[in-house]
């Protein structure tokens, strides 16, 4: 019997990431450029940043994250929303240049009934996707298999911003 070990996950597994529950995981980002690496956060721009997810679907799979903490995405500046764009965009070119995928998957889920995780903070997903990535683990097990742990994702993705 083959065994697959993902000991990162065992906070996920456990009930979340943080033992502050209350607080919006993407404001404590926000506010603490200095913890980019351990937050993995890639860039930082005037109105968003891009930050690897640490429950991603796929290697690679970041995010675009406004500072501005709301759910809401048609009530946005558009100064805000423009910079997701662009940094969407950019984040797909360094996934390009880092991965070589087939195609992409982009993103918004609004609200808990749309499939957010994080409702009540706007991000946008940025996936790379290969021909054939849904393995048997996905569809069989209700698992994923990562092959490459978030601190590598982060040095070969960071270097491309």
């Amino acid at each position: 019997m083959e065994r697959l070990w993902s000991p990162w996950r065992s906070k996920y597994i456990a009930g979340g990431v943080d033992s502050q529950k209350d607080e919006c995981v993407f404001c404590r980002i926000a506010a603490n450029p200095d913890q980019d690496a351990t937050n993995l956060v890639l860039h930082r721009g005037a109105h968003a940043f891009v930050v690897l997810n640490l429950y991603p679907y796929i290697t690679g799979h970041l995010m675009v994250v406004p500072y501005l903490h709301t759910s809401e995405f048609d009530s946005v500046a558009k100064e805000i929303t423009d910079e997701m764009m662009d940094l969407a965009k950019r984040g797909q070119t360094a996934l390009r240049e880092a991965y070589s995928p087939s195609g992409f998957n982009l993103g918004i889920n609004l609200g808990s009934a749309a499939g957010a995780g994080i409702a009540d903070h706007l991000h946008i997903h940025v996936l790379p996707r290969w021909t054939g990535d849904t393995n048997f683990m996905t569809t069989v097990g209700e698992a994923r298999v990562l092959p490459e742990a978030l601190e590598i994702t982060y040095s070969k993705l960071r270097q491309k911003f």
